[in-house]
């Protein structure tokens, strides 16, 4: 097996949204190349399940790093993805969305307003 790239693998970050199969983060690197981060549109129709696994990682986020940035390292690329260019951005440029070492950064202004309860200290799941 060839070798794997150097990934951060974030401590007390969860793994993902109990009882569902949401994950926050990724058990090793992808031996066929890093997955993208992208940004995803959210439709109206998503169900309440999908709004609080968003809810959820951002407020583990913000527990873990506050308003500092942050490496990418083993966060799921995909839930990074629907909250990417709007609670999430680039904290540098050039920005490399294929680097498990590209650094994020919470935008709080938006993300507060968009999701106030990943703010509280408590979230009940």
């Amino acid at each position: 097996m060839p070798k794997l790239p150097d990934m951060t693998k974030h401590r007390g970050i969860p793994s993902g949204l109990p009882g569902t199969g949401f994950q926050f983060t990724i058990r090793r690197a992808n031996p066929r190349g890093v997955t993208a981060i992208i940004t995803r549109r959210r439709m109206a129709d998503r169900t309440s399940t999908e709004k609080l696994a968003d809810t959820a990682f951002l407020h583990a986020l913000w527990h873990r790093f506050g308003d500092e940035p942050f490496e990418r390292g083993n966060l799921d690329a995909g839930r990074i993805s629907w909250l990417f260019e709007r609670e999430i951005v680039p904290a540098e440029q050039p920005f490399d969305p294929k680097s498990y070492s590209a650094m994020l950064q919470i935008d709080v202004e938006v993300a507060r307003a968009s999701m106030p309860e990943a703010f509280a200290d408590v979230l009940e799941v």
